[in-house]
């Protein structure tokens, strides 16, 4: 009896350890690990991707969640539902687990933006703080509240001279530093490979059958001088431009359905950094097309945003198949400024979206400018009313 009792205590306690955390992922196309959940959440279908571990009862057999098909847009003014009825895809904010944890923030997001792009979470340092050893849990975290709640998710940023652990930025062997940047962006790409960046389509209310699931990464980030030639980094001081091509490879490799992005600032106007960014593409999508999209981040500075159509047109007629706006703040936050940007991007067909690097002033990289269209208090601001007048 007592090693009968042993046995089925062993067996309790390895099913415990297999089983899969609440937010965690429970299946799911292509997923092999467990299926099981910790007492009190069940497995949830979130799209034929990924099943989640969600808060409830119910057993382990997944079933149908709040957001196994596309949400319905919420919420007063609902941005996102407004520019989605003009034809683009989304209207995001940058968001991380300090502003997830704010009530009055998440519930702006949850109301107003329909996308998400992690402000620090998947950047190398947050990711891979030392060779081979990776750390998801801000990453995750964003990916499953997005999940639950019915968001899209943009993955910012694979490769990046900026918040850089030293480990890497000390590399100087070709073929070790090759070797790095294939291994991160396989890891971090491959894990959410299919997850992030559902299509759908809200316009007059009707939803597409055919909805694609797919991944829009910023591959690159900021890799351009203001006069169009390369940033000195260690990618391109020891790998010459090639990194680019390189990277684009590992992150197609990673995730074959997958949009891939080139993502840059001062690009605010059809100048030199554009015409350059544009140069660079042609040459890398020459043969295979790699890239896919390019963002522009338009932090703007008041009365900056009358070359915003112009610069969407231009980064437009590189061989890619849509552009975006990736990081939009503007100083100030004038009604004006907002709305030029608006109907930039809605008269440039390529333009698919606009994230706003923010929901509220409190919390802005730039907050002493105000450049986003939520004030401190999370109140909607002129700007904010002026772009949705401009949606009607």
């Amino acid at each position: 009896m007592s090693k009968l009792l042993a046995l089925v205590s062993l067996a309790l306690i390895a099913q415990h350890a297999s089983a899969v955390a609440v937010w965690g992922q429970c299946g799911g196309r292509d997923y092999t690990g467990s299926k099981v959940c910790d007492a009190g959440s069940q497995c949830v279908v979130v799209n034929e991707w990924y099943h989640q571990c969600q808060p409830g009862t119910g057993g382990t057999t997944p079933t149908s969640g709040p957001t196994s098909n596309p949400p319905t847009p919420t919420g007063t003014g609902s941005l996102d539902a407004r520019f989605k009825n003009k034809g683009k895809k989304f209207w995001g904010s940058c968001a991380d687990s300090n502003t997830l944890n704010i009530a009055a923030n998440a519930a702006v997001l949850k109301s107003d933006f329909g996308q998400v792009t992690p402000e620090n979470s998947m950047k190398w340092d947050a990711l891979e703080s030392s060779r081979g050893n990776f750390n998801f849990a801000g990453a995750d975290t964003l990916v499953n509240w997005a999940v639950s709640n019915g968001k899209l998710i943009r993955g910012h940023t694979l490769v990046w001279h900026s918040q850089l652990p030293g480990w890497v930025s000390s590399i100087n062997d070709r073929n070790t530093l090759t070797s790095v940047i294939q291994n991160h962006i396989s890891t971090v790409a491959g894990r959410y490979a299919g997850k992030l960046y559902v299509e759908r389509d809200y316009r007059n209310g009707n939803r597409r059958t055919n909805t694609k699931i797919y991944v829009k990464w910023d591959v690159v980030n900021e890799i351009f001088e203001e006069n169009g030639s390369l940033r000195s980094s260690v990618f391109s001081n020891v790998l010459g431009e090639s990194f680019v091509t390189l990277a684009f490879q590992a992150a197609r490799a990673a995730d074959g359905t997958a949009k891939l992005y080139i993502n840059d600032y001062n690009l605010d106007s059809n100048n030199a950094k554009v015409q350059g960014l544009v140069a660079l593409v042609k040459r890398v999508n020459s043969g295979t097309r790699l890239i896919d999209g390019i963002g522009t981040q338009m932090h703007l500075e008041a009365n900056g945003a009358g070359g915003a159509q112009a610069a969407l047109t231009a980064l437009a007629a590189a061989p890619v198949s849509e552009v975006a706006i990736t990081e939009l703040d503007i100083k100030g936050a004038s009604a004006n400024d907002y709305t030029t940007v608006t109907k930039a991007c809605l008269a440039v067909s390529a333009c698919v979206g606009i994230t706003s690097w923010g929901v509220s002033d409190v919390n802005s990289w730039r907050s002493g400018n105000t450049p986003l269209l939520f004030d401190n208090n999370y109140k909607p601001k002129a700007a904010y009313t002026a772009v949705i007048a401009a949606l009607a």
